[in-house]
């Protein structure tokens, strides 16, 4: 019996490479993304430093702190996620109606903001665990 290109595991090569071409791109972009979020996180707890110093040394906890500096990155990101997502779905649904066999995969709409959101907590977390540290006697002294 013979095997022709169109058929078997050959047949499905093209289209295992693509497969493994966009998830290792789409890996990158989000290992970019969230880098790229680390140092705008980063850089807006520096910039805030002295605000963030004065607000402790008035009294506010750490725990008011951190919630501030997570809340501006969660707040970033669920609108990112949520544009994101409606166009995602949006292309998804023009590809099904171009494509007869196509069925929109919700647990990937469901699994890619969920690892997007852990990974977004532990890029905040790092710059807002910093935010708490700082001594508000040190800032006191430089007002």
């Amino acid at each position: 019996m013979e095997e022709h290109w169109g058929t078997g595991a050959l047949g499905l090569a093209p289209t295992r490479f693509l497969s493994a071409l966009t998830t290792g791109f789409a890996i990158i972009a989000l290992l970019l993304a969230s880098v790229g979020l680390y140092g705008v996180m980063a850089h807006s707890v520096s910039r805030r430093e002295r605000e963030l110093g004065i607000r402790m040394a008035l009294g506010a906890r750490w725990a008011t702190v951190m919630m501030s500096v997570l809340g501006q990155g969660l707040g970033l990101t669920g609108i990112g996620t949520a544009l994101g997502l409606l166009g995602a779905f949006g292309l998804a649904r023009l590809a099904a109606s171009a494509v007869p066999d196509m069925q929109l995969d919700l647990a990937t709409f469901v699994a890619v903001p969920a690892i997007l959101l852990s990974i977004v907590l532990v890029a905040c977390y790092i710059p807002a665990r910093r935010a708490t540290r700082v001594d508000p006697m040190e800032t006191l002294r430089h007002e």
